[in-house]
């Protein structure tokens, strides 16, 4: 791990939330222009494109979850992973100051910068079993498309991760706003300061990111014996 890894990940996850919370503002500023489903894709495609980039230099995992869901299924190490995390929650909040700006005032109070709440009707249980089950299916694509030697997809592994983002957000995102990221919850919390539900958008992923590791790594990548990192 060096400077440009860190970055890397810096770079990444700053693109994933203005792209992605930019999208979220742009709707409440032209209301209906760009709709739940612009909304997934810029979030999709901010992934596949940042992962496609950074991928050969960090593994391109731009959220906590990620980083520990590799971290437990020993394909990297506990530095790397405190450090990765502290430049991907970076990387979050400077996306958020700079949308503040960018954005007129009513809309980043009225979308809180993106950050994510729980629908009404949707417990704080619920919440984080649907976040968890997402982050699950993200992790678990991670570890099929850019860890296993065997996938022989890395070529394409950024797109198959940013379709995954994509599809979980058409099916979470009225639910739970469909985070899969710790980084994507904490950084617009910070900024505007909305920090309802932000446990859900912690324990869910965390929890789906170890399940999917463990359960790939040890059951499916049966020969997984070195620590590397990711190289998509």
């Amino acid at each position: 791990m060096n400077l440009a890894w860190l970055l890397a990940e810096f770079i990444g996850t700053f693109t994933l939330i203005f792209i992605g919370v930019g999208a979220i503002c742009l709707n409440e500023m032209n209301p209906g222009s760009v709709g739940l489903v612009g909304i997934a894709l810029a979030h999709g495609l901010a992934i596949a494109v940042m992962v496609s980039n950074v991928g050969h230099i960090s593994g391109g995992k731009l959220n906590p979850a990620v980083s520990i869901g590799v971290l437990i299924g020993g394909r990297s190490d506990w530095k790397t992973t405190v450090a990765e995390i502290f430049a991907q929650l970076a990387g979050a909040v400077f996306a958020a100051l700079c949308l503040k700006i960018i954005f007129p005032t009513d809309v980043t109070e009225v979308t809180k910068l993106g950050t994510p709440v729980l629908a009404d009707g949707v417990s704080m249980g619920i919440g984080i079993m649907a976040e968890a089950i997402l982050t699950f299916l993200l992790v678990f694509t991670v570890y099929a498309a850019a860890v296993d030697p065997k996938g022989a997809f890395k070529s394409i592994a950024g797109f198959t991760i940013g379709g995954v983002i994509i599809f979980d957000i058409l099916v979470g995102g009225g639910l739970t706003g469909a985070a899969m990221n710790p980084a994507r919850a904490f950084g617009p919390a910070l900024v505007s300061g909305e920090w309802i539900d932000q446990i859900v958008y912690w324990i869910g992923p965390i929890l789906g990111g170890l399940l999917a590791g463990l359960l790939y790594s040890k059951l499916m990548l049966k020969d997984l014996t070195t620590l590397s990192t990711p190289s998509v």
